[in-house]
């Protein structure tokens, strides 16, 4: 298979990070199905409670590791327990929702997951410390998670026969955990940066395993400042996700490279809270900004963004949340529409 996939969004799309409000998941995925023609995605409903949001989502897809909830946050566990079952009883919920609404879809799909690096520092030993500090544990918890994946993967495509999966890695604190800004148990120390070729290699398994599963790279979703969108880049990865509010002048190199790479970008314009919207021409006049900054043909513009919501909607009004994802189709359509 090339080093680059031959998967196209098609010029103009839009899509979620991941996250909606309430804790329906026919509702949700009724919304999700029906703003979002060219890339809906699987909801996550953390409104529920532990084992809904993302980090128990994922702790759910492990294989032979198994995760409970401790007032601090989840410990890895022996066996699985009831937040293990839990976690996976609303995901089999939410795929089952998915399913319903996408009868006889013909498209991009796209499912999302806590990568290795975010889940690392999630997900605490038995002593109370996070699995990051442990570089065997690091390594266990990225190769029970591309088999988890695996096996995800395979469900989704079975549900939902004529989607082109596309995966998405959410790795908010993966620019902490390069730059050793993760905060240990007692908050007084810091645990020491990964190596940064040990960052890329565990993502780059899972790139593999992605594109084995689906025939195409995953997406990697950061909304933390400092997206390393060379590192990203250098794994293979598909697209990358980011917050465009907290884009800077210092990033603006590597994205070009990115884009003339062949990554997608999949930027966060449309606010993730309720309050007012600009027009969508104003929504995505920034990034025309940086298009013609950066010396890109403004042609390409339309095929290489996908317009999403900063982050994810959970914290937003059902009402708004549904504003918003239209908001980020009409978006998009502007993008192509007036490509200059």
């Amino acid at each position: 298979m090339s080093e680059k996939s031959e998967l196209s969004w098609g010029a103009g799309v839009a899509t979620g990070v991941g996250s909606m409000p309430g804790g329906d998941a026919r509702e949700a995925a009724k919304t999700v199905t029906g703003s979002l023609e060219a890339l809906p995605y699987l909801p996550e409903l953390p409104a529920r409670g532990p084992g809904a949001d993302m980090i128990g989502r994922t702790a759910g897809m492990l294989v032979e590791v198994y995760a409970h909830v401790e007032p601090s946050g989840w410990r890895i566990s022996d066996r699985p327990g009831r937040d293990t079952k839990r976690a996976r009883s609303w995901l089999g919920e939410d795929l089952d929702a998915l399913e319903e609404y996408t009868q006889g879809y013909e498209g991009a799909l796209k499912v999302s997951a806590v990568g290795p690096w975010t889940l690392a520092t999630a997900l605490e030993l038995r002593g109370g410390e996070a699995a990051l500090g442990d570089p065997g544990a690091c390594r266990d918890l990225t190769a029970s998670l591309a088999e988890g994946l695996r096996a995800h993967l395979a469900e989704v495509r079975r549900r939902v026969p004529g989607a082109r999966v596309v995966l998405q890695l959410d790795e908010p604190s993966l620019t902490s955990v390069l730059t050793g800004q993760v905060r240990t148990a007692s908050g007084y120390r810091t645990y020491r940066a990964v190596d940064r070729a040990v960052v890329e290699g565990a993502l780059r398994e899972l790139v593999t395993v992605a594109r084995e599963a689906t025939g195409t790279a995953p997406v990697v979703h950061s909304c933390a400042p400092g997206v390393p969108f060379a590192l990203l880049r250098r794994a293979g990865v598909e697209g990358v996700s980011f917050d465009f509010s907290l884009f800077t002048e210092r990033e603006e190199e590597a994205v070009g490279e990115a884009v003339e790479a062949g990554t997608k970008l999949l930027v966060g314009v449309v606010p993730g809270v309720d309050g007012p919207l600009s027009d969508p021409a104003g929504s995505v006049m920034g990034v025309r900004t940086l298009w013609h900054r950066l010396g890109l043909s403004p042609g390409t513009l339309a095929e290489s963004v996908v317009i999403t919501p900063t982050c994810g909607l959970a914290g937003a009004s059902p009402a708004y949340a549904r504003t918003a994802l239209a908001h980020c189709v009409r978006a998009a359509r502007s993008l192509a529409d007036n490509p200059e």
